[in-house]
């Protein structure tokens, strides 16, 4: 994929994501998040599946584009949140987006190294729980759904390494 594809769908993400907790889901809670299913019993606020895909796609536009351009759309992202998002919930989406976003970028950038499917999935990790805690708690003064929320991220980004290896032993695989 493009890189600068990746760059805007990594800002527009966050706007994404409130748009959705406030309208999209199975059902919606009164002064409380819009629900989706994840499964055994576990809810989640919608937007956590677009929060779980910002986390990826924030480790792409580092490695395609680096640092400055990764901050720069944690900024956008964060402006238009505000902008295009009830208040409240955007002041939440903002805080909690730019603190994890910030730590997964932390631990890829320390991590990578090793390889890129652990910086992923421990990136992906940290910015999951980070997010989750701060968001719940400031825009709802509870950590209702935690664990889905945690849950929901957490499973895209196992889904997005585990289709990054397969993708890797597929290439390997044509090579030899």
């Amino acid at each position: 994929m493009n890189k600068y594809i990746t760059f805007v769908l990594f800002l527009l993400t966050i706007p994404a994501a409130n748009y959705m907790i406030g309208n999209v889901g199975t059902i919606c809670v009164p002064d409380g998040p819009c629900l989706i299913p994840l499964g055994f019993g576990i809810m989640a606020p919608s937007g956590v599946l677009m929060v779980g895909l910002a986390l990826l796609l924030r480790d792409f536009v580092y490695e395609s584009l680096g640092s400055k351009w990764t901050l720069a759309a944690v900024g956008i992202g964060s402006v238009l949140s505000y902008v295009l998002a009830d208040p409240f919930i955007a002041i939440a989406s903002v805080v909690a987006f730019s603190v994890s976003e910030l730590s997964d970028y932390a631990v890829y950038s320390k991590l990578r190294e090793r390889g890129k499917s652990l910086a992923i999935l421990a990136s992906g990790v940290v910015g999951s729980i980070l997010d989750s805690t701060i968001f719940l708690y400031l825009a709802f003064g509870s950590l209702a759904h935690i664990e889905g929320q945690v849950l929901g991220k957490v499973g895209v980004t196992l889904i997005v390494v585990g289709l990054l290896y397969a993708w890797k032993v597929i290439r390997v695989k044509k090579l030899v």
